[in-house]
């Protein structure tokens, strides 16, 4: 339990609540090509910004707890910054330095999957790049070659091709490399093999429900060995891409490597599986899968008996999985049990695409709420279909629950995400991103006379950039690298750019520095200073270790 906030003797409070604005995956683009955010008529956001002071905030690498600056944020460790104002140690940098110092394979998790497989195989599920998002293939040859000199006999992995935190097209530039890396690895006394897989957004890596018959796809194909057949996962990427043209690797079929006709890794009796994605969201589901006994969201058909383990805790309050080999960041002290603990009445909303990140990962990866008098947490269901048919999503409807809410004096503390920048940003479509920014521009207006009509403020930024670097950039001569055809190549992953931080706040009492544009805020700061800046204006005294505000107070 954490004490309440102390209150600021010299804020002179507002009407009207605070709102923290997260435009999902917006940035300041570093190339004038391919940044769609810039290309947007966002006059919106434009207007408010020109009346308000803004500045530039960090949102990957070491800004946000990941390993080095060459690191993508992401939306989870960028709601975890936010939401607890300080920065920990996030997943890849954890499983890292548990693999380099060895603890992993000293843990008791690792010794009952090695245990487990004696008799059978080891499985292995995941995300199949080095995005360092989700996954690292690093990660999972160092297990490899562990269980190889743990005496494990028969080892099989089960692709999810990504697209999405890599280039879109890029699945064979990991594949050929990891067969010839198995190849090395096996011998008379151990048989490595690439078993099963398909696009990470077709197969096994949904997240909060959305999509559960993806997930059956998956338990399907790597589970059941029920899929076409190839000889290959390099015959499966080049025969998928001759019969769909254009279809990036995200979105690739399944497909079960067989010889004679017979499956060569399904999953049975007596068998170990490690999922080895670090990342929770996308892991929970499949995780469900392999663990519930009531388990009712699709028919298993079989359930095989397994020594399953994840390679972090996913959701620290269900402790799921059961058995996982790193342990993930404690992360205590949240801005959101602070707000709970000084009497704060929050609303948090969002999408189902995003709704767990203004929640779960904003309260430092816990799933409850604080005080149930004092939170609601808001989720508009979410469109089951590609984000570039639909890519406004649900803006409007979370923006009409954000309209009344700020009206109604039922809430001092409003959080928000538009999830726009990033879901569209990942199809890689540019036309879609630029409808995208502009349908949320739009709602971000209504918003704002809610805000001025409220007597409140707003604080609008993001959790790391993605629609403002849309096509691959050459990294020595920044020129844009194209297609046969001469169009530009698609990028799907996140930007390593800053986002905004603007502060729009009509009612300013002058307690901080208060010019329009640049300057009147803290500058060289990361996305960790929301949290303290939020708190400070609802008038409250941030904890003293907290990542310093953005605001200049007076």
């Amino acid at each position: 339990m954490v004490e309440a906030l102390k209150k600021n003797p010299a804020w002179k409070g507002r009407k009207g609540p605070v709102v923290l604005l997260i435009m999902d995956g917006v940035g300041y683009g570093k190339y004038k090509e391919g940044d769609a955010v810039a290309d947007s008529k966002m006059y919106n956001l434009d207007a408010i910004k020109a009346l308000s002071p803004h500045t530039r905030l960090k949102a990957h690498g070491k800004a946000v707890g990941l390993p080095s600056d060459e690191d993508m944020g992401n939306s989870e460790v960028g709601h975890n910054a936010m939401g607890c104002g300080r920065v920990f140690n996030q997943g890849a940098s954890l499983v890292s330095a548990s693999i380099a110092s060895g603890a992993l394979f000293r843990g008791q998790a690792w010794k009952e999957i090695i245990a487990g497989a004696k008799g059978g195989a080891l499985h292995f599920i995941g995300l199949f790049s080095d995005g360092n998002v989700h996954s690292h293939l690093d990660h999972l040859k160092a297990m490899i070659r562990q269980a190889k000199k743990e005496g494990i006999g028969r080892v099989r992995v089960h692709t999810l091709l990504d697209g999405r935190d890599v280039g879109e097209t890029s699945a064979l530039e990991y594949l050929d490399p990891f067969e010839a890396f198995l190849k090395e690895e096996s011998g008379p006394d151990f048989d490595a093999r690439i078993a099963s897989g398909g696009g990470r957004m077709w197969i096994t890596m949904d997240r909060y429900g959305a999509n559960w018959p993806q997930v059956e796809r998956g338990w399907k194909v790597h589970v059941l060995g029920q899929g076409r057949q190839f000889t290959s996962a390099r015959e499966a990427v080049e025969t998928y891409r001759a019969e769909i043209p254009g279809i990036i690797d995200q979105d690739l079929k399944e497909f079960v490597i067989a010889e004679n006709g017979k499956p060569v890794g399904t999953i049975e009796d007596g068998d170990s599986v490690i999922y080895f994605n670090f990342r929770g969201d996308r892991s929970l589901e499949i995780t469900a899968a392999f663990e519930e006994d009531a388990f009712t969201h699709f028919d298993r058909v079989r359930r095989p008996q397994v020594c399953y383990a994840g390679m972090m805790e996913y959701d620290g309050d269900t402790h799921v999985p059961k058995r996982y080999l790193v342990s993930p960041p404690s992360i205590d002290r949240t801005m959101g049990e602070y707000l709970a603990a000084t009497g704060v009445r929050t609303l948090a909303i969002s999408e189902t695409q995003k709704y767990g990140h203004v929640t779960y990962f904003f309260n430092g990866n816990r799933t409850g709420k604080f005080d149930e008098k004092l939170e609601n947490y808001v989720e508009i269901t979410s469109d089951i279909l590609p984000f570039e048919e639909r890519p406004w999503m649900k803006c409007a409807e979370i923006a009409d629950y954000v309209m009344e809410a700020a009206g109604s004096g039922k809430y001092d503390f409003i959080r928000l995400n538009f999830p726009n920048g990033d879901m569209v940003g990942h199809t890689g479509i540019y036309q879609a991103v630029v409808c995208s920014m502009e349908s949320m521009d739009l709602q971000i207006g209504r918003i704002r006379k809610a805000v001025d009509e409220a007597g409140g403020l707003m604080v609008i930024t993001a959790d790391h950039g993605n629609s403002d670097d849309m096509y691959e950039h050459n990294k020595k001569t920044g020129a844009v690298e194209r297609k046969a055809d001469g169009s530009p190549k698609a990028k799907t992953s996140h930007s390593l750019n800053p986002v905004p931080c603007i502060i729009y706040d009509p009612a300013c009492k002058g307690e901080y520095e208060h010019a329009a544009g640049e300057g009147a805020l803290n500058e060289g700061l990361g996305i960790s200073s929301i949290a303290a800046t939020c708190m400070e204006l609802l008038g409250y005294i941030p904890p003293a270790d907290y990542d310093k505000s953005v605001l200049k107070m007076k």
